[in-house]
């Protein structure tokens, strides 16, 4: 998308009140020569303004505590239904509105997401929680009008070291990631340093489904994905907002979507996956998770 030309003495774009050559100007030259040595650079739509990035972590603050909530109370024996309507009354008992809910027709407020199920899972009160189960609950609000997205993995009950182990080593894999987070960086930087934890671990990490922009919509450019390498994909630059949410398998990477529903994916050879998800402002110097 072409960018609006702006003169140096205009009030800036990001609604600052300044004027463009005191605001952004030096960092829109540094955007454009990252773009004429051949980057992918975000477009203004992307970066989110100061006041923007207060009432996104307004919106985070509902997502956390939904989540929070679950942690203490999810346990064996409850149905993943259950599950769907704690988020659906917290969020909307806090004022916000599950994001999931009726989003391209998925019918459901919230991803719960069992076993080898690697995400999208439907809740329903046949799916009972047992000991051995790793669950993840991806959990998404909206409040007025701006987004927040994160997901945690539940372990029930006594559950295998195998299983104990893909978890711990999936929310290592965002760490790494989380780490490579730096203003003018870039996106292939935090997606390599997932994807070689993974690997290094014995693990393999999803292709077809990654992270995304998020804030002002539920997904948004760019398109965050894991099997990348450094110094490449999207540049990364102050008032970026996306998820990390690599999705690790125990076996192949290799995964299919249930043709019932053409909602639910799952591992291709039945091994678990699992999967924790951030969300992550870009600053002046460095990054600051907003939503776990």
């Amino acid at each position: 998308m072409m960018q609006k030309k702006i003169g140096r003495n205009d009030p800036c774009w990001c609604k600052s009140g300044k004027k463009y050559k005191v605001c952004h100007a030096d960092f829109d030259a540094r955007i454009a020569r990252a773009a004429a040595q051949g980057h992918i650079v975000p477009t203004h739509d992307l970066i989110k303004n100061a006041e923007q990035i207060e009432k996104i972590k307004e919106s985070c603050k509902i997502n956390i505590a939904v989540l929070d909530y679950i942690e203490k109370n999810i346990c064996e024996g409850m149905n993943t239904a259950q599950i769907d309507k704690i988020v659906y009354d917290m969020t909307t008992d806090m004022g916000g509105i599950p994001a999931p809910l009726n989003y391209e027709g998925y019918p459901y407020s919230v991803c719960t997401s069992v076993n080898d199920q690697v995400c999208h899972g439907f809740p329903s009160e046949d799916v009972i929680l047992k000991s051995g189960d790793i669950v993840n609950v991806d959990c998404s609000t909206i409040l007025n009008g701006y987004f927040s997205d994160s997901s945690r993995m539940f372990c029930i009950g006594e559950i295998s070291e195998d299983k104990k182990r893909l978890v711990r080593v999936t929310k290592e894999c965002v760490e790494a990631g989380l780490a490579e987070v730096k203003p003018w960086g870039f996106l292939g930087d935090m997606g390599q340093a997932v994807h070689d934890h993974a690997f290094a671990n014995g693990y393999t990490v999803v292709r077809e489904i990654g992270g995304h922009g998020v804030g002002l919509e539920f997904h948004e450019e760019p398109w965050v994905g894991y099997n990348s390498r450094r110094g490449e994909e999207m540049l990364l630059v102050p008032g970026m907002i996306f998820t990390i949410e690599p999705m690790v398998n125990m076996g192949k990477p290799d995964i299919y979507i249930d043709s019932k529903n053409d909602w639910e994916v799952y591992t291709e050879d039945g091994l678990p996956s699992a999967q924790w998800e951030i969300m992550v402002l870009v600053t002046e110097n460095g990054h600051e998770v907003l939503c776990w």
